[in-house]
């Protein structure tokens, strides 16, 4: 058997075959032009294509054989992590308690299918910035690919927990990478911003720093969950989420705030160990006035409490904006926890446009969808022709996180086009606890090979 799976001819015919499969998969017939290369390389051996070791095949010295088994090993793992699976890590609690701080996930690319990278010259496993440093590119700009994903297992579904490339995140401000672009143009004002004169009192540098412009596929990885996909309409009415006016599935991870008046006396801290109540803070002006994010199960855990007098969930109210919602225009009312209706765009559907609903589209039109937009005497115009309606040239997802009420999502910035998708997030491998020691039950072994739902 060993010598079978060492025989040339044998190795040359199943690496033929995957490679016709991989080239069938891709979809660029050009690529069979490789068959040549494998032929020579297992059977004629004209070319030496391994210079590093000897005509027998040997490595020549003990660096070549690292130096062999780290190129085998990298490009291996680059065929893995574009085609099949990547590992990534949570590092918000946007998504408590579906996925918390510090769980270590496997993401499947080949759910929804991978996309082919689009900026191809690029360090090796390093996402945009170079290991060791604050914000050097790890991507070289001189190629750039466009668009294209190869056939997937399945399509995106309502509910699947996705990894997507954050959609605001196109343009960064280096010192402040963290926060979106265009909130601190909102909040400071775009000149500020460009100009970087503020001072940041605790570094003592520059607020801003400078500001770069990044592809899709080097934009920041965020991981939230699929609530509408592409020709749903979506509403939030207090808090409650409705998908073409129906209740919309919750899984059981999904929390919100609530306020707490206690009759005097503090909740145990080992109830709150005991529910995994994580997110909580006291009233500065009265200790027993409590602050509390939490499930369905441990609002009705907390109810049974003979301490706790009061227990109301915090809702904004209708009809009052908060300014940092999509679309950030004053004529949307929209808050948080009411929001809509808003239908999520479709390829191929054509809906009508005006001054009044242009807000809700214009990033899809102008920016995703590369149009030039303008407005002219009270009317649009698209790429120089006057538009009343609109034809989407791709689909478009609406990403929520599961802490509802502590997360940065489709509500504050808008919709996930589906080049911004990056794949379906599939098995907790890893859960550590920062704020616990290493025997203090830093490692959470019941989330180890956990399937994410």
């Amino acid at each position: 058997m060993k010598k079978f799976w060492k025989n040339k001819k044998f190795k040359f015919v199943f690496w033929t075959i995957v490679y016709i499969l991989m080239t069938i998969w891709i979809g660029n017939y050009w690529l069979l032009f490789g068959l040549p290369i494998i032929f020579d390389f297992y059977i004629s051996k004209k070319v030496n294509w391994t210079p590093w070791k000897a005509k027998d095949g040997t490595k020549k010295n003990k660096f070549i054989e690292w130096v062999d088994a780290i190129i085998f090993a990298v490009i291996a793992a680059t065929i893995i992590r574009t085609f099949f699976i990547e590992a990534f890590t949570i590092p918000t609690s946007s998504m408590e308690k579906t996925l918390l701080v510090g769980d270590y996930l496997f993401v499947s690319k080949v759910s929804y299918g991978p996309r082919l990278p689009m900026t191809p010259l690029s360090f090796p496993f390093a996402h945009h910035t170079l290991p060791l440093t604050e914000n050097t590119k790890s991507y070289l700009e001189w190629i750039e690919m466009p668009y294209k994903r190869l056939a997937g297992l399945e399509n995106i579904k309502r509910n699947d927990v996705v990894v997507f490339n954050f959609p605001a995140g196109d343009t960064v401000c280096l010192n402040y990478q963290e926060v979106s672009y265009y909130q601190l143009c909102r909040d400071y004002g775009r000149q500020a911003v460009w100009e970087n004169k503020l001072i940041n009192p605790n570094t003592g540098k520059k607020l801003f720093g400078d500001i770069i412009v990044r592809p899709i596929d080097k934009q920041e990885n965020y991981i939230k969950r699929c609530t509408a996909i592409p020709g749903d309409t979506l509403q939030i009415i207090n808090r409650k989420l409705y998908i073409n006016k129906k209740p919309a599935f919750k899984a059981k991870g999904v929390q919100y705030n609530y306020y707490i008046k206690t009759n005097g006396t503090n909740i145990n801290p080992r109830i709150l160990d005991k529910y995994d109540i994580t997110e909580h803070y006291e009233s500065a002006d009265n200790p027993y006035d409590l602050y509390y994010t939490l499930t369905d199960k441990n609002v009705e855990n907390l109810k049974k409490l003979p301490n706790v007098s009061l227990l109301e969930p915090i809702i904004a109210k209708p009809g009052i904006r908060n300014p940092r919602i999509f679309p950030h225009n004053e004529k949307f009312n929209w808050n948080e926890d009411n929001f809509g209706p808003l239908y999520i765009p479709k390829k191929g559907a054509t809906i009508k446009i005006n001054l009044d609903n242009l807000p809700l589209y214009e990033r899809i039109i102008s920016y995703y969808e590369h149009n030039k937009l303008d407005i002219k005497g009270g009317q649009i115009y698209i790429n120089n022709k006057k538009a009343d309606t609109y034809t989407f040239k791709m689909n478009y997802y609406w990403m929520m996180g599961d802490n509802r009420h502590n997360s940065a999502d489709s509500r504050f910035w808008g919709f996930v086009p589906e080049d911004h998708i990056v794949g379906k997030a599939w098995l907790i491998w890893m859960s550590l606890d920062k704020n616990k020691s290493l025997f203090g039950g830093k490692i959470r072994w019941n989330r180890i090979f956990k399937l994410i739902h």
